[in-house]
């Protein structure tokens, strides 16, 4: 188990070293011309993008979900049930970031590794490529409800690859196969490592505006499971040194674990939460 976690936390900087080694073999001093751009923000909405923070720079994100706008005036349309997540990230260069956040959701502590694997339009290759791992530890777990918790049980583990291609110059599209595994599940007959693949786009509208939306589908939920499949719209609002995302869901649960696996809201019945990502890059 050790020696998992070590290749776990290891692994992006192996993959990186081995591209820079690759870069300085190559003496061809032509800079082919990448696709940039294809997303504003770090997030589209609840799934992460394949834009990463520059080497040496400092990114603030703070989120926010409030609570369910069916409550309406009770909770003054959810701003009473408010769930906040704050998120530091620091670019070790421009192909790799680390991050680390806390999220009144459940009180739960993340650290992620966040590495490019390939651009787009590198040796012609059509997608750029990045990927995830984390590591999770949920504090919010009740010692007096679950007598029998240790700390092996607050953990949980997610692993992402971002595949996406910027379309043309106003459509980006996203695809997110992703592997999460915790070991405490709220539903008994649930798996503890859990399957998804999410789904997302933007759709530049002016110079600072785009649509932005995402989906995620998860492929072993427990049949007698009552949590729902995520899915989020958007705008982005790009103002100088930092974009603003405002956005409807139906995840209240802003880590990856937690808004595939225990989304609780329902487009259908009016269950859906206003929120906004606010990025601030130093």
């Amino acid at each position: 188990m050790k020696n998992l976690l070590l290749v776990f936390i290891c692994f992006p900087f192996f993959a990186l070293s081995q591209d820079d080694l690759l870069e300085e073999i190559d003496s061809d001093s032509t800079r082919q011309q990448y696709a940039t751009a294809a997303f504003k923000g770090l997030k589209i909405v609840n799934f992460e993008s394949t834009k990463l923070v520059a080497k040496s720079e400092f990114t603030f994100v703070v989120a926010h979900r409030f609570g369910s706008l069916k409550n309406g005036i009770d909770t003054f349309f959810g701003l009473d049930d408010a769930v906040t997540r704050l998120n530091f990230i620091y670019g070790i260069n421009d192909g790799l970031n680390i991050s680390i956040s806390r999220s009144s959701f459940q009180k739960i502590y993340e650290a992620t590794t966040k590495y490019r694997l390939i651009n787009q339009g590198h040796n012609n290759f059509p997608l750029t490529v990045v990927g995830i791992n984390s590591i999770l530890v949920n504090t919010g777990l009740d010692e007096i409800s679950y007598p029998l918790i240790e700390f092996k049980h607050r953990l949980g583990y997610t692993f992402q690859v971002l595949a996406s291609r910027k379309v043309n110059s106003k459509l980006s599209l996203e695809l997110a196969p992703t592997i999460f595994h915790d070991n405490f599940v709220v539903v008994d007959e649930q798996d503890n490592t859990q399957f998804a693949i999410g789904f997302g786009g933007r759709y530049k509208l002016s110079k600072r505006w785009s649509l932005n939306a995402d989906y995620g589908l998860h492929l072993n939920r427990a049949s007698s499971s009552p949590f729902k499949n995520p899915l989020s719209i958007g705008v982005d609002l790009e103002t100088g040194g930092h974009v603003f995302q405002m956005h409807f869901t139906n995840a209240q649960g802003m880590n990856t674990n937690t808004f595939l696996g225990q989304t609780s809201g329902d487009w259908s019945n009016g269950d859906i939460y206003f929120g906004f990502n606010l990025s601030r890059r130093f």
